[in-house]
């Protein structure tokens, strides 16, 4: 028997809606790159991106356990001499509540470009209300 080898042409994506609220955030994220990835299907190819559409609603109200609201920074470099930022996660929530949530599914996705075509197909929501009825997704309970 020869094995199944997926291609762009014959992949079926789905759109799924996870409600985010007191969800923990690692281990939201954990599920969330398994579905872009399309770690869950029995179709799965590494070379190919096989993954599902993600519609994260609620994301600036997940929970981080411990004092890591305090305790833990994001770090990043500007690219300039002593360019070095650290931005505890408190002020990153005050800037732009959904990035918290953004950056955590993109450390588990692959660095290359089909990471970076899979992270395009997760969509942040703030509120309960999404604009995409017409895709009709399906709820995930996690």
């Amino acid at each position: 028997m020869k094995s199944y080898m997926a291609n762009a042409q014959n992949i079926e994506r789905k759109w799924y809606v996870i409600d985010a609220e007191g969800m923990v955030l690692g281990r939201l994220a954990s599920e969330v790159a398994m579905i872009l990835s399309g770690k869950r299907k029995p179709i799965y190819t590494p070379h190919v991106d096989t993954g599902d559409y993600v519609i994260v609603l609620n994301a600036d109200k997940i929970k981080l356990t411990g004092q890591k609201w305090s305790d833990k920074k994001y770090i990043y470099h500007t690219g300039y001499p002593g360019g070095l930022k650290e931005i505890p996660y408190k002020e990153l929530v005050k800037r732009d509540p959904t990035k918290l949530v953004r950056l955590a599914v993109k450390g588990m996705l692959p660095k290359n470009s089909m990471g970076r075509a899979m992270i395009k197909k997760m969509k942040l929501f703030t509120g309960t209300e999404h604009p995409h009825e017409a895709q009709m997704p399906i709820e995930i309970k996690l």
